[in-house]
This record gives C-alpha cells, sequence and structure tokens, in this order.
C-alpha cells in the first residue's frame, strides 16, 4: 500500500479513537434540519440538495427516524430520479398520482435532481452543503424558480460550516470573492447569503455573456426544459397540435417575417438530427454566414405567434440549409474525429477521463468498470440525457473524480451511450427550417 494512504488511514483511525462513536441526536447541523422541515416548514414542500450520496442517505434516515414522513432520497443510483420529481412536483409536471402514489412533501437529493426537472410545486430549497462550484447554486435554485412557480417567494437557506472550520478554509469569503468576480450574472432580487449588502441574485446565466464560464456559453441554457416548456404552453392553448406536429413529415420548411421592430438578422434556421442522433441548430444570413451558435438564441429567433402568417420561401432557402447542414456536420464529425468536436461533451468527457484512468492505474482506486465505460463512449455517441448532464457538470469546474462517478452511474442506468439498436439511422436527417425574412418597412 503506498505510503500517504497508509497516513490517511492511520489519521482517520486516530479520529475514532478519540472521538469514538457518532450520535445523530448530537448532530447539531441535522437538528437545525429537522426543525426547518419540522417546524418551520412542517406544511410546505422543501428540497434538500448535498453533494454526496452518503450523506443523502444518512439525512433520509435520520429524518425517518424522527418522524418525518412524504420523504424520498434521491443519488444518481436512484433507479429513476424523474419519477420522484413527479410525485414531488406533480402539477408542474402534469402528473396525475396514481392510487398506490405517495405525494411527496420533502426530497433529500444529491445534484442528480438539480438538472433538467420541474420541481416549482416547492418553493423551499435547502443547501446543506456549500457546493465548491458557484454555478450549482443557481442550478439548485433553478428547479423551483421556473415558468409555473405560484409562490410569492423562493427561499434559499444555506449551511455553513463551524466558525472554527471556517476560520481555516475560509469558504464564505472565497465564495462570496467568486461572486462577486462573476459580476455579469449577479442582480440584486435572489439573496443567497442573508447578510449581504444589498442581496445579489444569480441571473442571465442562460444567456450569451462571454466570459462567464468555460466553454460554449448556450450549453448553460436547460434546452430541453425550455423546449419542452414552449411545447406544454403550445398544446395547453391549441390541443390539436399535439395530434398534428408529430404527423408531419421531415423537411418541412416555411418562412414568416421579421416585425419593423424585430432586432433578428434575416436568413434561415435549421433544425436536424446529426449522424451521432444530436439535436443541432443553425442559423444563417442571406449570404450563408452563420449568425451565432448559441442554441438559445437560436430557439428564440423561431418564435411564432398562432396568428402569424406563412410566406412564400425565399428563392435561396434550401441552398442556405443545405450550407447550414455542412456546416453542422462539419462541426460535429471532423474537428474531433469519431468522438465529434473538441468543445463538446463526449470527446471533453473521454479524453479528461482517459488520462484520469491512466493516473489511478496500479492503485486501489482503479476499476474495469471505467475501462468499459470509456470503451462504450469511444464506439457509441451520448445519449441526449446524457449530454446535457455531462455539459452541465462539465461547466460547472466537476473534478475528475466525481466526473468518473457521474458517468459510472449514468451508465449503471443505461443512460450513457445510445445503444447499437438506435444508432441504425447513420444518415443526418434535416427536421424542419424556417425563413426570416425582413419586413417590408425594414426592406424599403
Amino acid at each position: 500500500m503506498p505510503q500517504h494512504l497508509r497516513e490517511d488511514i492511520d489519521r482517520l483511525q486516530g479520529i475514532l479513537t478519540a472521538h469514538g462513536d457518532w450520535h445523530a441526536k448530537d448532530d447539531a447541523k441535522l437538528n437545525q434540519l429537522v426543525q426547518l422541515i419540522s417546524k418551520k416548514h412542517a406544511t410546505d414542500k422543501v428540497l434538500v440538495f448535498t453533494q454526496f450520496a452518503d450523506t443523502v442517505r444518512y439525512i433520509e434516515g435520520e429524518l425517518r427516524n424522527r418522524g418525518v414522513t412524504n420523504l424520498v432520497g434521491v443519488t444518481g443510483a436512484s433507479a429513476d430520479p424523474t419519477s420522484i420529481a413527479k410525485r414531488f412536483s406533480p402539477h408542474s409536471n402534469d402528473f396525475k398520482l396514481k392510487e398506490e402514489d405517495e405525494e411527496l412533501r420533502v426530497v433529500v437529493s444529491t445534484d442528480v435532481l438539480s438538472e433538467g426537472q420541474n420541481l416549482q410545486d416547492c418553493a423551499v430549497v435547502v443547501n446543506y452543503d456549500l457546493p465548491w462550484a458557484i454555478i450549482r447554486l443557481v442550478q439548485r435554485a433553478g428547479r423551483v424558480d421556473r415558468i409555473g412557480q405560484r409562490a410569492e417567494e423562493i427561499l434559499c437557506y444555506t449551511f455553513w460550516p463551524s466558525a472554527g472550520v471556517e476560520q481555516v478554509l475560509r469558504l464564505r469569503s472565497r465564495v462570496q470573492t467568486r461572486l462577486r468576480e462573476n459580476a455579469e450574472v449577479v442582480g440584486t432580487d435572489e439573496t443567497f447569503f442573508e447578510d449581504e449588502e444589498g442581496g445579489r441574485t444569480l441571473v442571465d446565466l442562460y444567456n450569451e455573456k462571454s466570459g462567464i464560464l468555460d466553454g460554449e456559453a448556450d450549453d448553460e441554457v436547460d434546452l430541453a426544459s425550455y423546449a419542452y416548456q414552449v411545447w406544454r404552453n403550445a398544446i395547453e392553448d391549441d390541443s390539436k397540435l399535439e395530434r398534428l406536429i408529430p404527423e408531419m413529415p421531415p423537411v418541412v420548411f416555411g418562412t414568416r417575417e421579421l416585425g419593423a421592430d424585430d432586432k433578428a438578422t434575416p436568413g434561415v434556421l435549421v433544425y436536424m438530427k446529426t449522424r451521432e442522433n444530436n439535436d443541432a441548430l443553425a442559423w444563417l444570413n442571406c449570404d450563408g454566414k452563420i449568425i451565432t451558435e448559441s442554441q438559445y438564441a437560436i430557439l428564440r429567433a423561431a418564435e411564432c405567434t398562432p396568428d402569424m402568417l406563412a410566406l412564400p420561401r425565399m428563392e435561396k432557402h434550401h441552398d442556405l440549409v443545405r450550407t447550414g447542414v455542412d456546416h453542422m456536420l462539419t462541426e460535429e464529425g471532423n474537428l474531433g474525429g469519431g468522438l465529434g468536436r473538441p468543445s463538446g461533451a463526449r470527446y471533453r468527457v473521454y479524453t479528461r477521463l482517459k488520462q484520469y484512468s491512466t493516473e489511478l492505474a496500479g492503485t486501489l482506486l482503479d476499476t474495469p468498470e471505467l475501462g468499459r465505460a470509456l470503451t462504450e463512449i469511444l464506439e457509441a455517441p451520448l445519449t441526449t440525457w446524457a449530454r446535457d448532464r455531462l455539459n452541465r457538470q462539465l461547466r460547472s469546474g466537476i473534478n475528475d473524480q466525481h466526473l468518473a462517478d457521474l458517468v459510472l452511474a449514468l451508465r449503471d442506468e443505461d443512460r450513457l451511450t445510445v445503444s447499437q439498436g438506435d444508432q441504425a439511422q447513420s444518415e443526418a436527417q434535416i427536421i424542419c427550417s424556417l425563413g426570416l425574412r425582413p419586413s417590408k418597412e425594414a426592406a424599403s
């Protein structure tokens, strides 16, 4: 055994010898959480986040021991986190509980529920421990601070380390410094720390402001949730769309007029499925030049009202569509070889974990499962679910160990890569395109 591991073991055994058995009844932090859930918010839904699966299991067990009901814990190893989200927040997920289902009041979760879920039936969020990556605070609050939230006020509680630990780690001051450094995404209507002067909010995170986070800014947009909400709103307004739209053939196209005050650039928007079964959007101007790489901006530019009239297509419409398709295929395939573009989740995860696996070789942490997961990533594209989750964690600064744990959890859930049967379509497919004509007033 390496000397440094032996030293760590000796220190841990020394701590156990000095302090004896752990008694949860003396856990001041847990006791405060129990007070919060059982008294201050005794009738409210409460969403508790922590970094670690072991902490989830500990909190869940102790809350049950103290009489908290309608409770569940969620980790990356949970069989179906989405079903738990629906039981916790049935209204926002348009979910009808079955007779055997128990509507949940308290959910304790790792960050597995901080992405891609609608949890806005709840308005109380607790950070049991403070994440090092500030973006996770926003992701967690973003699960409840969404379209459909009915509460006038969302409460976010954050537990801080004890004074002695804080003095050593300077955690609070370091977090606040990082918040100030991210001033472009700081506002004034959400307060994460109760004594902050003036209060600070983390907004505009999902926009195109450069320099806030590494990599492509548009991957910070919760596109799946945004698109789903657009769809839900549309079919609620007109139920016929739920039947008509899926029946539309591929390669359908249309054209709309830009309003006189519309700042969008005229051209063509293209939506396609790539060879690797990834969704891709492109926006080209009338000269065939890419306007923006932001998938969010492209999605917003496609917005139409129900009474908007379709116009005849522009003369160069199909030529621009072809140019857009060529661009998207080049971006996905040629820049990064079989792993796709270097900025993509598949390429970055594989290269990072390949190096990490090499460093672990021959140690106690070396596992064959990670090698198998890397082989699967090399041989097959990521699922949309995995790509979205990994993209967010990469942006949040996840370390190699936690990245490996996430990949293995996705693999265990059979959500890591697209199966062979799902890869039958090797050709890219155009789904639809939309021309943007300048208004007559603007043209004149």
